[in-house]
């Protein structure tokens, strides 16, 4: 089983992935932990794609991320099952900033180690704004519409728990 999990920022991914890792008992990446280093820093574009080509050789996997430069179309095509999470931007923004106070000083586990969790101007408008633009909205929308057979759309949490609670 191969599960590319996309979605705006705040929306989930990343505990879905977990969980369908967990529920298929199949390794999960998380692409943030690819794209960054300590501190925020960006890793190396060749290493970051060799991180990820290796990591699509296994027979089965969950990656989550949107990350186009990182083999997206490769996962598209290789993955069994598509998922977007296509909530909402106010309820991502909560989401996010909830996150942030969990775990403010520190770094959650599907983040690169010495990343811990920030909230600033630029990642809120991120959520409100910048990641929403026309074409990534149009971006799923032809995800959809060209792996229809492949793919869900969830538009809630409630629905994604629903799916959840259907696997069990």
């Amino acid at each position: 089983m191969k599960i590319a999990v996309l979605g705006y920022s705040g929306a989930g991914k990343s505990t879905l992935a977990r969980m369908l890792g967990e529920y298929y008992d199949i390794p999960v990446l998380h692409l943030d932990t690819v794209q960054f280093l300590p501190d925020w820093e960006i890793r190396d574009e060749q290493e970051k794609k060799k991180i990820v080509f290796d990591f699509m050789q296994q027979e089965s996997w969950v990656i989550d991320g949107n990350y186009s430069s990182l083999y997206k179309a490769e996962r598209l095509e290789q993955a069994d099952k598509i998922i977007i999470l296509s909530f909402n931007r106010l309820f991502c923004f909560k989401s996010a900033l909830n996150r942030y106070f969990e775990n403010k000083g520190h770094t959650r586990p599907d983040m690169a180690d010495g990343c811990n969790e920030k909230f600033d101007l630029e990642f809120a408008l991120w959520i409100l704004f910048w990641g929403r633009t026309y074409s990534k909205r149009k971006e799923y929308k032809d995800i959809y519409n060209n792996y229809r057979n492949k793919t869900i759309r969830f538009y809630n949490r409630k629905q994604v728990n629903d799916y959840i609670a259907s696997l069990k």
